[in-house]
């Protein structure tokens, strides 16, 4: 089992993070993992992504072209990313602030109100673990538990008191996630 994933969005949004707590979800299920990232020298408002591979198998190169998931959290991102999804493959995005909507029909497109849901929830930071729930619930190849580990082992131990809240949100977006 090999599953390439492509996180794209704005920097701020969690793009990085949420790639890290993947990988070392994966890591904590004992898979061989590679994680990528890629990010403008605007960091925050630019544009982001990360390439995160996830496999029973060695992984023989980081450096991807198609993906068998895109989560896709903002318009640009969207129109880069969305005919690089392998057919059959799964698209998830954010429809906040879409304005061309996926169209492809040989692949899987899940949509997650993360946006408006973190705000439902009072924290918009908690936005990311939204979307990672959205993720696990269609793609279970993690369990939550080995995300909240993942979570403990890339959040600085100050901020370890946020993990209740972050495992919340995880579980709201396996509630959401709806297909398109």
């Amino acid at each position: 089992m090999t599953e390439e994933i492509i996180i794209a969005g704005f920097g701020g949004q969690g793009v990085l993070s949420m790639g890290k707590i993947l990988a070392y979800s994966g890591i904590m299920q004992n898979m061989e993992v590679s994680w990528m990232p890629s990010y403008g020298p605007e960091m925050r408002g630019g544009t982001a992504n990360v390439i995160v591979i996830l496999s029973t198998e060695r992984i023989s190169s980081p450096i991807v072209n198609e993906y068998d998931t895109a989560i896709i959290l903002n318009q640009p991102s969207l129109d880069k990313f969305e005919n690089t999804v392998k057919p059959g493959g799964t698209l998830i995005y954010d429809p906040n602030g879409i304005t061309r909507h996926p169209t492809r029909k040989d692949i899987n497109i899940y949509s997650i109100e993360a946006t408006e849901e973190a705000a439902n929830m009072g924290n918009t930071k908690i936005f990311n673990m939204i979307v990672l729930g959205g993720y696990i619930k269609i793609k279970p190849l993690v369990s939550v538990d080995n995300v909240i580990k993942g979570l403990e082992k890339s959040l600085p131990k100050r901020h370890h008191h946020l993990i209740p809240e972050n495992k919340a949100a995880i579980i709201r977006g396996m509630e959401i996630v709806k297909t398109k």
